[in-house]
Parts: structure tokens; sequence; C-alpha cells
């Protein structure tokens, strides 16, 4: 199989889809690689290491679309991407596809075969390829929070940690998944106030043991909410359904209550997000100020450290596409539930229900695609 890996177009992204060890590791099962010239000189990899490690090298991104039979990616294509797949290309990559109606229309048109990363699944109920990612994303957002509540970017100014005689200030966690957890986990080590929510008692039990008291935990009812928010100074917004939109859990009424100057971080924001002011930001543009509140939405944040993100999100894929490569990706996916979890789209047809339901289209199930 040839497998395709185009430079990242969004804005401020810099991962890619595979590293020169992981094009080794490629090479050594038969396969060929092409990679578009300078698709890792954001992360300090060169043409030359992706040659040395055996791949070619393409002048364009129409070369690596047009010449390969599986494109791997980190982020969903964008529009002037999405117009060089082709029917019966495989697309192997984030997506997010149920807050997004357009790139959703442009891939079905294009009708390639589509597996996202976010909804492939593994024995014990978790993501393990947006796992990586959200566990950096969770680290970040709050040294994002801490940053932007300082008063040149608009917040309080307030240190997250405080010092001795002047209280630290209140983090509110929506949500106690992988981003969730690693955010308390950032959040404590700065001597911050922590609160975590969630609707799992189970899960509640286990966060409260992880963290040996140093995080308070509460069960996540609407009242329960509104309290925290409202004296939060820092809100982290950590809520997935895998494949769906994020419900929208804090309204604009409940952000106009926060305090002047507070911050939100909407980690769930490449899934539509989970406050109601929240929008798609970039890393160009990171921040904006609604109902006195500084809000955080870049939605591709692990980017910004992308050399990082990029090593951990290759330690996870790397088995998954040594599979579809090796097998194909109907085998690959007949053979491995988990993998055909991650089938979104097959020749212009929805194949996870999540994503049908949320653009309230009709469903092919995965099982059906396979046997086209």
């Amino acid at each position: 199989m040839l497998i395709g890996v185009p430079k990242e177009i969004k804005t401020h992204e810099y991962r890619v889809g595979l590293t020169p060890a992981s094009v080794r590791e490629v090479m050594a099962r038969g396969h060929h690689v092409v990679v578009e010239t300078g698709a890792g000189l954001g992360i300090g990899i060169s043409d030359d290491d992706y040659r040395a490690a055996g791949a070619q090298i393409a002048s364009h991104g129409n070369g690596v679309y047009s010449a390969s039979d599986m494109v791997v990616k980190v982020k969903e294509p964008q529009p002037e991407e999405i117009a060089l797949l082709r029917e019966g290309q495989l697309l192997f990559t984030y997506l997010h596809l149920a807050p997004d109606a357009a790139q959703t229309t442009g891939l079905l048109a294009s009708g390639c075969t589509a597996i996202a990363y976010e909804t492939v699944t593994d024995r014990l109920g978790g993501l393990p390829l947006l796992a990586p990612m959200s566990e950096v994303a969770g680290r970040m957002a709050i040294q994002a929070g801490a940053r932007c509540l300082e008063k040149e970017c608009g917040g309080a100014g307030i240190l997250l940690g405080g010092v001795p005689g002047v209280a630290a200030a209140k983090v509110v966690i929506l949500g106690g998944g992988v981003a969730g957890t690693n955010a308390a986990q950032m959040a404590i080590g700065l001597g911050a106030d922590v609160t975590i929510m969630d609707r799992s008692v189970p899960r509640l039990r286990e966060l409260d043991l992880h963290f040996s008291g140093r995080a308070k935990t509460q069960f996540s009812t609407s009242e329960a909410v509104e309290l925290a928010v409202r004296e939060a100074d820092l809100l982290i917004g950590a809520v997935l359904v895998p494949g769906a939109a994020t419900p929208r859990l804090v309204s604009r009424d409940l952000v106009r209550k926060m305090k002047t100057g507070s911050v939100l971080v909407d980690i769930a924001i490449d899934q539509g997000g989970c406050i109601e002011t929240s929008r798609p930001t970039t890393h160009a543009h990171p921040t904006f100020v609604e109902e006195g509140v500084v809000h955080y939405c870049v939605a591709n944040m692990p980017g910004a450290v992308a050399r990082t993100s990029t090593m951990a999100l290759n330690n996870a894929t790397l088995p998954f596409v040594l599979a579809l490569a090796d097998k194909g990706w109907r085998q690959a996916c007949r053979d491995d539930a988990h993998l055909r979890a991650g089938l979104n789209l097959h020749r212009g047809q929805i194949t996870h229900a999540a994503v049908a339901q949320a653009r309230g289209l009709p469903l092919l199930p995965a099982e059906d695609a396979l046997a086209q």
C-alpha cells in the first residue's frame, strides 16, 4: 500500500501524521510512504530525515493525495484538501464531524472512506487515539487558563496558586475523563483549589482515590454546576460524548453570572463545545471576551506543543496504520471491532450512528459498509 502524509494546513498546526520512526516501521512491512515536503519542519523533522527512513518526498500536497491509497493526517481536512480526496481512497485522521456540516458534506461528496481517530475504541470502552491528545489538551488548559487570568490578557489578575496569606484560584473542571483528570493534575500541582464535576459516581470515587483528597469531587447536577461555575476563577470544559456533539452544560445566562475577569477554557470545542458562549478560535487569535469572561477555545490546542503531541499520537496510531496497510481497511475492520468503531464514512454514506444522528442523515451500519 502507498501511504500519503500531507503537510497540515490548518492555522498554526505543526503536527504530522507519521514520524520518520513510524515511516521506517511501515516500510519494513513492505509498504511505501510519500510525504509532502516540509511536513515535519514545524517539529524539527526535515525532508532528509524522512528520506533516510525510506519515504519519497512530494513537492506539494496534490502529489500526496493523487498517489496514495491511504492518507494519514492529524487534523480534519480543510476544504482544499477535501477537493483532492477521491472515491475508494482511505482517510485516517481526526474528523469531529458531528458539529461540522460543511466538512461532512464535502467528505460525503468525495466518496472516500474515512476512519476517525476520535471514535476508535478499546476493550475497556476508552478512546485510545483520542486519549493522548486529551492528555495534552487537559494539561495545556491549565497553562492557558493561568496565563489568561493575568491582567494583561484580560483576566482578573489572579495567580492560580495564590501565595501565603492569599487564597488560591478556584478551578472548576466539568468532566472527569482523560482531559479533565490531566487538567486537575496540573492545577493541583500549581496549588489551585480544584473541583472536578462528573455524572458518574464510580468515576468520582476513582478520582477521589487518585488525588487523595487534593481535589474535591462533586456529582454534576444543574444546581451544583450553577453554584460551582459562579464561584470559579477558571472553568475547564472537558466533556465528551464519543462521536456526538457535546451537550451544552453552561448557558450564556450562567456565563453572565461568572465573575468579571474569570476565564473559561472549552476543551470540548472540537465537538461543538460544552459552553453556550464558546466558539472556535485559533492559536493566532486564541481568546475573546464574552459576558465579561475571557474565553480560550482553540480547536487544536495540542498543536501548540506539536512535537510532544506528534510523538504521543504516533505511539497510539501506528499499530492501526500497520493493520490498515497490511490487511486493507475492510479486513482490518472485520478483524478488530474497535477499529471498526472508527469508521465514520464510506462512499457517500455515514457509518457511525452518533454522527448520523448529529447531522440528521441516514445511517449505513459499518457492518453493511464492509460488505459493499
